[in-house]
């Protein structure tokens, strides 16, 4: 697809079933420019872009963009969910276990679900999910006192 295919938010946002309002095109273009964004700063990314939304519209807008696959939902324990734009290729996270930094990881193994469970248990399973814990770069330099 070439750049003036690629489609615009609004047309990915109709695509999905969804009507077109400033706020979603503000909330979807928040979480695709951020880096793995809480609900917080995904509020203050819309609210820059179109003035006042109320917290309670964003959680309804990430809703509803996650149920359409247009945003992914992380939850890593411990932690307040996060959204990002990097949808539909399994991919996982590494994550800081002192400042809470996240990161993309591909798949370990290639095509979804990346990861062949020893027993399925009669499920059909289509995506697994890995997150690694550890510190980062920035966590992982002694500090001198």
């Amino acid at each position: 697809m070439t750049a003036s295919e690629t489609p615009t938010t609004a047309e990915e946002l109709r695509g999905a079933g969804l009507r077109v309002t400033a706020a979603r095109v503000a909330l979807l273009e928040t979480v695709r420019h951020g880096d793995h964004l809480g609900v917080e700063a995904i509020a203050s990314g819309v609210r820059d872009r179109v003035g006042h939304v109320s917290l309670q519209a964003v959680y309804e807008g990430l809703h509803a963009l996650t149920a359409a696959g247009l945003i992914r939902r992380i939850e890593p324990a411990g932690s307040p969910a996060r959204f990002e734009g990097r949808v539909g290729d399994n991919h996982h996270h590494v994550i800081c276990r002192s400042c809470g930094a996240v990161a993309d990881v591909d798949c370990a193994m290639g095509k979804a679900p990346c990861l062949t469970a020893s027993e399925d248990h009669g499920f059909s399973i289509d995506e697994a999910e890995v997150i690694y814990w550890g510190h980062c770069p920035g966590c992982s330099i002694p500090r001198s006192s």
